[in-house]
């Protein structure tokens, strides 16, 4: 009899064993983790997107410069253009100059328009269409704008030009210009160089 039972005491024993590691595992699984909630949340993956750029503005473009309207020029202002006109005199020349350092016939005409506050072009062939032309020689007066081309004789681009200082007589019509080789001076129009190469004058005021 002995040697049955104690077999069974080790059967049994060994069952309650294994149950009660069952348990202990199955009990360790169910424990709720001890950490706080939001520790265990995984960090949320959604990104904001950047707030919307107003979109991008177009570069303005450049307008036509504002001049002052031919013919809105009392002629009473022409004695004041003629005054400031000769106090250039002796400026040298330098293309693309437009103060008394140096300058050139376009600057000229831009610059002493711009001290008695008119605005014109500053390149010669746009003053050459700015204001009423003078279609004879003998109706120039002060104040009017005269222009040349290269050759004598010749139709060509104008690449000078002058305003009309004085009206001495029908053969000598003086104006002031700035010449390449002597700088700003007063000429006769009807000299021998200037009387074949000009081609147009021009009335601003």
């Amino acid at each position: 009899m002995k040697k049955q039972i104690l077999p069974r005491h080790f059967a049994v024993l060994f069952l309650l064993t294994c149950s009660l590691l069952m348990i202990s595992c199955d009990t360790l699984r169910k424990t709720p983790d001890s950490r706080p909630t939001t520790a265990r949340r995984r960090p949320s993956t959604t990104t904001r997107r950047p707030p919307a750029r107003p979109p991008a503005r177009k570069p303005a473009v450049a307008s036509r410069p504002a001049y002052t309207r031919p013919g809105t020029t009392p002629a009473r202002n022409i004695p004041k253009v003629v005054e400031v006109a000769r106090t250039y005199a002796g400026t040298p020349y330098r293309s693309g100059g437009n103060d008394k350092d140096g300058i050139d016939c376009s600057g000229l005409i831009c610059s002493v328009y711009s001290e008695i506050g008119v605005k014109v072009p500053r390149i010669s062939w746009q003053q050459s269409e700015y204001g009423q032309e003078i279609n004879r020689i003998e109706d120039l007066r002060a104040g009017d704008w005269v222009f040349f081309v290269p050759e004598a004789g010749k139709e060509g681009y104008v690449n000078h030009a002058g305003i009309v200082t004085d009206v001495v007589s029908r053969q000598e019509i003086m104006f002031i210009h700035a010449s390449t080789s002597k700088g700003v001076r007063e000429d006769n129009l009807f000299s021998s160089y200037f009387k074949g190469r000009f081609v147009k004058a021009m009335r601003p005021f």
